[in-house]
């Protein structure tokens, strides 16, 4: 956050408002031939509806703040959806912060795991589980670390982390001593992600970290901002850290930063440089070997490119992902990639500060050079004005072309009396992927429903939580209620889901990719719960089909294990979800369709 102030942009795509959908204006922004399930230049709408109290989820963020104005208050928490017990139904864990323990009214806010009963409504089940955990949360990954068949939790914190290991689903068992992975006492730990770096087949541990702080540091900084006094300090103020790489050795880890190279250190002052927010494990070359992609606040953007001998090179600048296009380091906060055209380019799209555009890092087909495409891609000028925090690429509308949504939110809540176009809640924003006939691939969704109540949104997290086949989001605010938001679309298009269940140790079978072949497209998803913003997303994998002149079948589904090995599935069918394995394919369920 508060990084530089991006550069002047082109025009936005202008949109105007018609009974049932938006318009792109003429002038040469839309072309090419209509298509048969959309009239090319058109945006559906793309309702959500708050279903959160009817879900039972009564989660509240418990920042700290009393007014002193202290950093970590305003940065927020995060969510994952994965399933702890096996039962096939996602579950919500939202991680939670807390009162400063020298305030004399300090209450015992504790994280929460939600078990979801397999329509759309859960169960706090945190203290049967051993998951009410009283610390200050920031963010989560999940992974079966130790092999065992049941999805484990790090919780990283203002402080130590915790890990807590799935007792077969139905406790956690807090085992960070015996595993290794606390970190130091004093570091702020915020994203982190597991997979598998070294191809020795468990899951590793990659932690962020994000500026050196404590309350005297951050007391010393006495930020102000003109009418209001003593603000939240920009992190320009603060020095740096070194993120954390853990090596999985048989269920304990190996702290490997130093070794595997990801330490970058400032050339001038050799004092560590990353203002770590958020991570997105990634294969930017092709080469079947995990490299990893970090989002910094205010310094330049890291790309570790995996050297295949258990080290990386980072390669950010020369790969043209370190600045934004004017050579400058951008307030970064989430991220996630994808082959958002269906092709082989690859996007890595990070959200930024207020008066910045989203990143949008796009490399070409057979390049490692990454050009920032916000603008021509069609994000740029309308994500300029929101303070992005959680970001994810995920098919909306089932159209088969992953759109991207940003969770927006201020991080001053009076900055409203100093600067006239911002406000500390934002609305969310959806991006539509409008496709290959359209000049701009993307396209502001404006009739969103309930996603476009203004929020202090942070991190952000999607699963199918109630079996229907489309995406369903969960959104945390600083400070604030968690939001559940059904996906309502209305569209007709059709789906396909897969559960991927890899060997032991990785059963999750993590860094594994899909290719499937439908209507004369190839879609490619990875399998990896990390992205967007201290949180993470369910894993088994969604594909949108489409509707109106497509074919309900699919051509074919292949899998590349994260070993490199490969398997093919011919002649599926769409609105089913199918468990697939090394050994073979089982229906999950079957005649799901479309109301």
């Amino acid at each position: 956050m508060f990084g530089a102030v991006g550069v002047a942009v082109a025009a936005a795509i202008l949109l105007r408002d018609a009974p049932a959908v938006q318009e792109l204006e003429a002038g040469g922004e839309v072309a090419g031939p209509s298509r048969a399930v959309d009239v090319a230049g058109v945006v559906p709408p793309l309702p959500f509806t708050d279903i959160t109290a009817e879900a039972g989820i009564d989660f509240v963020h418990e920042s700290g703040a009393y007014g002193e104005r202290l950093l970590p208050e305003t940065m927020g928490g995060g969510v994952a959806f994965f399933d702890y017990d096996n039962d096939g139904d996602q579950d919500l864990l939202l991680v939670n912060s807390r009162r400063w323990p020298w305030r004399e009214d300090a209450a015992n806010a504790t994280s929460r795991l939600y078990r979801n009963r397999g329509d759309g409504t859960f169960d706090d089940v945190s203290a049967a589980t051993g998951m009410a955990l009283h610390l200050y949360g920031m963010g989560v990954a999940v992974g079966d670390y130790d092999g065992d068949g049941f999805v484990d939790v790090l919780v990283t914190a203002v402080g130590a982390n915790r890990l807590l290991r799935n007792m077969t689903g139905e406790r956690f068992v807090d085992v960070t001593a015996a595993a290794g992975v606390a970190g130091a006492e004093d570091a702020w730990s915020t994203s982190a992600a597991f997979f598998d770096y070294d191809g020795d087949g468990d899951l590793d541990l990659f932690v962020c970290n994000y500026v050196a702080w404590s309350p005297a540091i951050d007391r010393a900084v006495d930020f102000r901002l003109t009418g209001i006094g003593r603000a939240y300090g920009p992190p320009t103020d603060f020095p740096g850290t070194h993120s954390y790489l853990y090596r999985n050795d048989d269920g304990a880890f190996e702290d490997v930063s130093l070794a595997a190279g990801i330490q970058v250190a400032h050339p001038a002052t050799g004092l560590a440089m990353g203002k770590a927010l958020a991570v997105r494990p990634l294969d930017v070359n092709g080469d079947g070997w995990l490299d990893i992609a970090v989002a910094n606040d205010t310094v330049r953007n890291f790309l570790f490119v995996n050297q295949h001998d258990g080290t990386f090179e980072e390669t950010g600048i020369d790969a043209g992902f370190a600045f934004d296009p004017t050579g400058s380091a951008t307030g970064a906060m989430g991220i996630d990639a994808a082959h958002y055209a269906n092709d082989d380019a690859l996007a890595v799209a990070i959200g930024n500060f207020a008066n910045e555009m989203s990143s949008f890092y796009v490399a070409r087909p057979g390049e490692q050079v990454f050009s920032d495409d916000a603008i021509v891609a069609g994000i740029g000028a309308p994500s300029r004005r929101s303070l992005t925090f959680g970001l994810a690429f995920l098919d909306v509308d089932l159209d088969g072309r992953l759109d991207m949504l940003a969770a927006n939110g201020h991080v001053e809540p009076e900055i409203g009396r100093v600067q006239a176009s911002q406000s500390y809640a934002q609305p969310a924003q959806l991006f539509w992927n409008c496709g290959a006939p359209c000049g701009r691939r993307y396209a502001p969704a404006e009739q969103t429903d309930d996603l476009a109540v203004p929020m202090v949104g942070r991190g952000a997290a999607y699963a199918d939580v109630d079996g229907d086949g489309d995406l369903d989001l969960a959104i945390t605010q600083a400070g604030g209620a968690a939001r559940l938001l059904r996906n309502d679309r209305a569209d007709g298009n059709a789906w396909v889901r897969f559960q991927i269940v890899g060997e032991p140790p990785n059963r999750s079978a993590i860094g594994a990719t899909l290719s499937l072949s439908a209507g004369g497209t190839v879609q490619t998803r990875m399998v990896m719960p990390t992205r967007s913003y201290l949180s993470q997303v369910e894993l088994p994998v969604t594909f949108g089909i489409g509707g109106v002149g497509r074919e309900d079948r699919i051509d074919a589904v292949a899998v590349r294990w994260p070993d490199g090995t490969t398997r093919q599935w011919p002649d599926l069918q769409a609105g089913r979800s199918y468990l697939l394995a090394r050994n073979g394919l089982e229906i999950r369920s079957t005649d799901l369709t479309d109301d």
